[in-house]
């Protein structure tokens, strides 16, 4: 054969050979596209059967793996700049199986015991350590040594099915029960920290509200801005409810009359002041102060207040998005329930929307919570010159009437500082407005000051 006849037919073949080879690419590339497509669709393969009846989170896990075994790594102990907690080995005794507990803060600042003194905080408060802990930590916390109401169950453990059972099928009324048991017995109805129930329904996997105080809270607040009769079971969007099932305990609360019924005290609003006025006008008090005599407020974790003045919020950025981010599992997109602060995740928390490099961003928050830092840090300090004071002026005599300004300065000061001392994100959810709340405190602290000399003999 000529060489004019071979190069005839020699194209035609490398054609051939190249478009069934691009064919094959293509076609695999489809099949592979519709095989991801199809597992994303997915969502879960039944293993076993879900109700209500089930809070043992492993049990779920067998029909979520990927979460369950992310939901697990809640034991990891590590710390940021301004928060987490390392874990501290220590000896397990009869009384307290722990073999570790995270490090105290009020060893670490001696003022947070003299700022409540009386109050059980003032024997025991620590760093605060992720989900797995949160039921030991309780039931074995110094604190315990003073009595507490079963009512302190409702955000350290999975109580769902606890409270089905004590109601018949009621939930409220269960709660209701439970909150009137001392803390020992309440105990005994429970076995999990929080679990994938108390968020999740069994049946459908929909985010859900399961803390009835919850529910009449957010209504309230609702009402306070001019939206009546609102029920989240049925009117929260699925975005909403993406911060709503943290906000069922991640927020201040109390508990309200004999009964000590769990109430999130939000009729005015969510800022401090708010919170403040409805305690004021109710004339509550958690604690007698043990020196002063001052009738005093403990903020707990008002997360959920704070977070909704600052720019997230603003923005309709959730709890879930940063804490709990989205992460790939082959083609499917599931929600990391290894809930942590997203500085140890800044990737998937905050570069989803922020370009720009993770050091430039860590700085950008450690900058914010150094400042909130050294602000609480100067506040502390004037409040304690202003329990002195008082107690000097009492020592030497003055009544509770020359005292009363002062007091309820002291009162007032200290709400300002604990709110956002006791808040976790040391500032960064809502910068300025825990600057704002600090200068409130410190203005109260002023205030006090003024009483004392005005009222000095």
């Amino acid at each position: 054969m000529s060489e004019n006849s071979k190069s005839r037919w020699r194209w035609p073949i490398i054609i051939g050979s190249a478009t069934a080879i691009v064919v094959y690419l293509i076609l695999g590339l489809l099949l592979d596209v519709v095989e991801k497509k199809n597992e994303g669709r997915s969502t879960f393969m039944t293993v076993v059967e879900l109700s209500e009846e089930i809070d043992d989170p492993a049990v779920w896990g067998k029909n979520f793996p990927d979460q369950y075994d992310a939901f697990m790594r809640t034991v990891d102990s590590e710390r940021t700049r301004f928060g987490g907690s390392e874990a501290l080995p220590r000896e397990p005794t009869s009384d307290d199986p722990r073999t570790s507990v995270a490090p105290s803060k009020i060893e670490a600042d001696p003022r947070l015991i003299r700022m409540w003194l009386g109050y059980a905080f003032s024997i025991d408060y620590r760093e605060k350590r992720g989900h797995a802990y949160m039921l030991d930590d309780q039931t074995f916390t110094g604190r315990q040594s003073r009595p507490q109401p079963g009512t302190c169950m409702s955000c350290h453990a999975s109580n769902v099915t606890a409270w089905r059972s004590l109601g018949d099928g009621d939930l409220e009324l269960g709660a209701a029960k439970m909150f009137a048991m001392p803390y020992a017995e309440a105990r005994t109805h429970v076995t999990q920290a929080i679990s994938c129930i108390d968020c999740h329904d069994p049946k459908t996997m929909a985010l859900r509200i399961t803390r009835p105080a919850f529910a009449k809270g957010i209504r309230a607040y609702k009402a306070s801005q001019g939206v009546d009769d609102y029920d989240v079971h049925t009117q929260a969007t699925r975005h909403e409810m993406r911060t709503y099932v943290c906000a069922q305990c991640h927020v201040e609360y109390y508990f309200k009359g004999e009964e000590r019924a769990l109430t999130y005290p939000w009729d005015d609003g969510l800022r401090s002041d708010d919170i403040l006025a409805y305690f004021d006008r109710n004339e509550f008090r958690d604690w007698t102060h043990e020196t002063t005599g001052a009738a005093m407020l403990k903020p707990q974790h008002p997360e959920f207040e704070l977070w909704s003045q600052g720019t997230h919020a603003a923005a309709g950025v959730s709890c879930v998005d940063c804490h709990m981010p989205y992460e790939r599992v082959g083609a499917a997109k599931i929600t990391d329930h290894h809930i942590r602060s997203p500085l140890l995740n800044v990737n998937r928390a905050c570069q989803t929307c922020h370009k720009v490099p993770e050091k430039e961003l860590l700085s950008r928050v450690e900058s914010i919570q150094q400042r909130t830092h050294e602000m609480v840090d100067t506040t502390l300090t004037a409040l304690m010159n202003l329990i002195e004071s008082i107690e000097q002026r009492k020592s030497s005599g003055a009544t509770e009437g020359d005292l009363s300004d002062a007091l309820t300065a002291q009162r007032r000061a200290t709400w300002f500082v604990d709110f956002v001392e006791a808040e976790n994100s040391s500032g960064f959810h809502a910068p300025q407005e825990s600057a704002r709340t600090l200068f409130r405190a410190m203005d109260e602290i002023r205030r006090g000051q003024i009483a004392l000399e005005s009222s000095n003999p």
